[in-house]
């Protein structure tokens, strides 16, 4: 259950085991209330990513880690096609005689979604949860894979040229 009250958030966090001042609650509490991401930086050691357990705990769902990396492309955090399975789909398809067209190959089930797909879709899980997105170490990202995710994050919504434009119900923290 999100958190009503900055008090209310404090005493959430330290029941996850996570003590955090104020600022940081009401940081929190904000992003949640307002529905978008909150930033955070600091040296390595001092509590980010346990944050980013704790609201995915206090929000009741998982925790999606994107590690970015220099040359981190949006394809591999974004999406893959399974190609052999739908290889697979193909040849089927022609010996049983059939015409296959493009919307039987990109199908959700060749879809192998990675982080930022995922943090766009609901929970499989936790049904209506909102789900945690952590971005870490977005400073070793190459620019244009910045930009991207700045639009990504600023519309909640993504376009898959084969498949069509996916939209997050709830906006991931």
């Amino acid at each position: 259950m999100l958190p009503a009250t900055i008090d209310d958030t404090l005493a959430q966090l330290e029941a996850q085991g996570y003590f955090a001042s104020r600022e940081l609650a009401t940081a929190l509490f904000l992003a949640l209330k307002m529905q978008r991401p909150l930033f955070l930086e600091g040296e390595p050691g001092v509590g980010k990513t346990e944050l980013a357990k704790a609201a995915a705990a206090l929000s009741g769902t998982t925790l999606l880690r994107l590690q970015c990396y220099e040359g981190l492309d949006t394809a591999s955090a974004l999406y893959e096609w399974d190609y052999p399975r739908q290889i697979m789909a193909l040849r089927l398809a022609e010996a049983a005689g059939e015409t296959p067209r493009s919307d039987t190959l990109y199908r959700d089930e060749f879809l192998l979604k990675r982080p930022l797909l995922q943090a766009l879709q609901a929970d499989p899980h936790h049904p209506g949860a909102r789900r945690v997105l952590l971005i870490d170490e977005i400073d070793r990202a190459d620019e244009p894979f910045e930009a991207f995710l700045l639009e990504l994050l600023s519309d909640f919504q993504v376009s898959i040229p084969e498949y069509g434009t996916v939209r997050a119900s709830v906006p991931p923290l």
